[in-house]
């Protein structure tokens, strides 16, 4: 492509050669020869070349340093629009050239240290570039242009977040420049993927500090992203901080209903609270996005516990005893059992001395249901205690009722195991026997000892071996 001469090009010699042979002694040819002079210089000087009509640019992705109006009437301003259409056309040498000249004596035209930039990144010289926008910025700091291409060249220098700057400060500037906003984009993402890996890596090797630091840099960057929030809750709730794990998990479950994990989790920090009514409402939320098996027995469990947490702090403490009372015994199975003991023929029994006791409803709900008794005296006598053989009677009873349920316990309760510490002429074995057959009261050695006190523990184990047989959940 034809390159623009330079203002102070020597007239070519041939031309000159051509001038001095016409020239003869001075006479009366005299000015038919000065104007042949004239006619063959003009015809020989070298003529300036206008950059071609750019239809398709060359370097569409760099800016075009546009002339402030403060400046339109710069004698330099239109070389800006001259080296630009230069660029775009591929001649670099002529591009140069032009912004160098509106330089000349004119060190303080922006838009000329910006077309250079611009040549300099056309030519990859990235250093070259960033160093003629900076000169620009010198002059203009909120140079739009400058800015744009400054970014480029730092982000081909791979300093992301030096470029990120550069483009964030001219978007502010210019709200326009959606190509720019794109970069942004691009940039913010790239820079939350490296950081959101280093705040991963961090937490695996046990760097906690390290590792929120770096969750909580990723958020301010992208702080719609639900799984941010959701591994930055993990994070606190491996290393113990139930409160701001729940902060964030809860923070990811508003940004992304459908993270039932996130759910789930919340349900279980609840639960560890004693908050047992928020941890069903977050089961049964995980439960509509993805109903399973495991969420329906966490729901009935976190159920069980809320209503658990209702009930008098005796019953709770009925798991420590060191020996169960009758009352507590009572209480067990009036609450664990309850849909068994509805279900049971009622009569009316009258106990006399329960008026006053933490466990009086469920003592009489035993007694309706004939699964214990009252002494002679019409005493129940709820601070008694329980031997296992009393405990052994209340199970057979139980297990009566639930066969008519389930008839196929019917032939379990007819087996009569062998008991080494009982014969079967004793007035317990019945009892002991269908407690024994089915699994509900196990032997230690073979023996039942049916003399020995009944732990909390034990009682509470029996009644829960009960509601299995009786598929209570």
């Amino acid at each position: 492509m034809s390159k623009l001469p330079t203002p102070n090009s020597a007239i070519p010699n041939r031309c000159w050669g051509a001038a001095r042979g016409t020239v003869r002694p001075l006479g009366r040819w005299l000015f038919w020869e000065l104007g042949v002079v004239l006619l063959l210089l003009a015809a020989c000087a070298p003529k300036t070349v206008a950059p071609a009509a750019v239809t398709t640019p060359q370097f569409a992705d760099v800016m075009y340093p546009a002339v402030p109006q403060a400046l339109q009437n710069n004698a330099a301003a239109p070389l800006i629009e001259r080296g630009w259409r230069y660029l775009q056309s591929g001649d670099l040498g002529n591009a140069e050239r032009d912004f160098a000249t509106a330089l000349k004596g004119n060190d303080s035209f922006q838009p000329a240290h910006a077309g250079q930039g611009d040549v300099a990144l056309a030519r990859r010289n990235f250093d070259r570039a960033l160093t003629d926008f900076d000169a620009a910025l010198r002059i203009d700091r909120d140079y739009v242009p400058a800015l744009v291409g400054r970014g480029q060249a730092l982000l081909a220098l791979k300093r992301d977040e030096d470029a990120l700057a550069a483009f964030e400060r001219a978007v502010a500037l210019d709200g326009s420049l959606a190509d720019v906003r794109r970069r942004i984009d691009v940039l913010r993402f790239r820079d939350v993927q490296d950081v959101i890996a280093r705040a991963r890596s961090a937490a695996a090797a046990g760097r906690i500090d390290e590792a929120r630091t770096a969750y909580e840099r990723a958020i301010a960057a992208s702080p719609d992203s639900a799984f941010l929030y959701h591994e930055l809750g993990e994070l606190e709730r491996a290393h113990g901080d139930s409160e701001r794990a729940l902060e964030h998990l809860r923070k990811a479950a508003d940004l992304d209903p459908t993270d039932t994990t996130a759910l789930v989790d919340i349900g279980g920090l609840l639960e560890g609270r004693q908050d047992f009514a928020g941890a069903i409402e977050s089961y049964r939320r995980a439960a509509r996005q993805e109903p399973s098996a495991q969420l329906d027995a966490r729901i009935a469990a976190a159920t069980a516990n809320e209503n658990l947490a209702k009930l008098p702090p005796e019953f709770r403490a009925i798991g420590q005893s060191p020996q169960v009372t009758r009352g507590e015994l009572a209480a067990l199975i009036g609450i664990r059992l309850e849909p068994i003991l509805r279900q049971a023929p009622q009569r009316q029994v009258v106990a006399t001395d329960i008026r006053n006791q933490w466990a009086a409803s469920w003592i009489t709900a035993v007694l309706d249901a004939a699964v214990m008794d009252v002494y002679q005296n019409h005493t129940f006598q709820p601070q008694g205690r329980v031997r296992r053989g009393d405990l052994a009677t209340a199970v057979s009873r139980v297990l009566d009722l639930i066969a008519e349920r389930r008839p196929q316990l019917i032939d379990q309760l007819k087996q009569r195991p062998k008991i080494a510490d009982m014969s079967t002429t004793h007035l317990d074995y019945p009892a002991a026997a269908v407690s024994v057959a089915t699994g509900v009261l196990p032997l230690s050695d073979g023996r039942f000892q049916v003399s020995r006190a009944v732990t909390g523990a034990e009682a509470v184990d029996a009644i829960d071996r009960l509601r299995a047989l009786a598929n209570i959940r």
